[in-house]
């Protein structure tokens, strides 16, 4: 099956998808007898989850599902603090952070949710929920360089790392992240510095090293526009999730991926029911059916990011496997200079205010 990755997000962001048409009138009445409804509303990610997940579940469950997707986070945040009602979402770990703190999820049951014991070693027990106690993990990757090895010398990206998009030998060539946080990151460990420091002189400091690539590399910055820019060859480097990265490699087997030396950012999507879900019976089931084997695997072919089932992921990426030979799709796990985001509202708000300023500059 051909893959399709997270394309146009943006575009899908809003739009509202209610499926489930074969679904009878008496396996709804079985539904709302075991959930108390037969409606489950999905809020998640475009191009997020592959094409016969959904149809299964309802036919499976008797049950009809509603999906509404978002283009960011912070999209997610704003719609449910304006109260807005949904099952399952499926954020950030950042953002799951966030909300922990705010007292905006529900706590989940974990005998609801058997197919936990399919999860990876590497999303058990984040930072962001240690116990699992709110966020079951959906997908998980790192952010790293894809760069073209018929132009781009891969000893030198081994060297240079992040640095690599201050070398002016590929000016003009490089393709720019339009995210104040993953910009951020990369800035903050070429320089050494943790990605989530809040000290003002190591900010600054980013802050210059990303003018720097305005000055003198002449950068595009995109969004998802970067997967088919690097499948076509269109420029020589970018800086990309890993899943993204997974399909550019498939498409383009001149492409590479390498994760900086200097450290990355390890990130987690998981999925969570808010404390207003009107359906956490349902909901719950739902998560336990994404973690089935067979659905994992699903979604994990149809998106390139790496699953949160541990069968599934050494299926995939072990010699024979569909993604074995594809050195993006498996993240990278316990490498000390790795960090996960954490939530500051303040680091937040200074980075999105001097990303304003680097896009100005260009």
């Amino acid at each position: 099956m051909k893959k399709k990755m997270r394309f146009g997000a943006a575009t899908l962001a809003g739009i509202l998808l209610l499926t489930g048409c074969g679904t009878g009138k008496d396996e709804m009445a079985t539904a709302d007898e075991k959930y108390g409804s037969h409606v489950l509303k999905l809020y998640n990610w475009g191009e997020y989850m592959g094409e016969d997940v959904i149809s299964d579940f309802e036919k499976e469950f008797g049950v009809k599902v509603i999906t509404e997707y978002y283009d960011s986070n912070e999209t997610m945040y704003t719609k449910l603090q304006a109260g807005d009602s949904y099952d399952v979402i499926v954020p950030s770990d950042y953002a799951i952070e966030r909300m922990i703190k705010q007292d905006m999820l529900l706590e989940l049951d974990h005998s609801l949710i058997p197919n936990m014991e399919n999860l990876a070693e590497g999303v058990k027990g984040l930072p962001y929920d240690p116990e699992n106690k709110y966020s079951v993990p959906y997908f998980w990757g790192s952010v790293g360089i894809v760069y073209n090895a018929d132009n781009v010398d891969p000893a030198v990206v081994e060297k240079e790392g992040y640095n690599i998009l201050h070398d002016t030998k590929y000016k003009g060539k490089i393709y720019i992240y339009d995210s104040e946080r993953d910009a951020f990151m990369m800035a903050f460990k070429a320089l050494g510095y943790s990605m989530n420091t809040d000290n003002e002189e190591e900010i600054q400091a980013a802050y210059e090293w990303l003018l720097k690539i305005n000055e003198t590399m002449e950068p595009v910055y995109v969004t998802d526009e970067v997967i088919d820019g690097m499948m076509t060859g269109t420029k020589d480097i970018a800086v990309v999730y890993s899943g993204d990265a997974t399909a550019i490699l498939e498409e383009n087997p001149s492409m590479r991926f390498f994760m900086p030396n200097e450290g990355t950012n390890l990130w987690s999507d998981a999925m969570v029911v808010p404390k207003n879900a009107e359906n956490p019976l349902l909901a719950q089931e739902f998560i336990n059916y994404i973690l089935d084997n067979e659905v994992s695997a699903e979604n994990s072919e149809y998106t390139g990011y790496a699953s949160s089932n541990q069968q599934i992921l050494e299926e995939f990426s072990s010699e024979g496997g569909i993604f074995a030979e594809n050195e993006a799709y498996l993240p990278r796990s316990g490498y000390e200079k790795d960090e996960v985001f954490v939530d500051n509202p303040v680091l937040k708000k200074r980075l999105a205010e001097l990303w304003i300023k680097v896009k100005a500059a260009k």
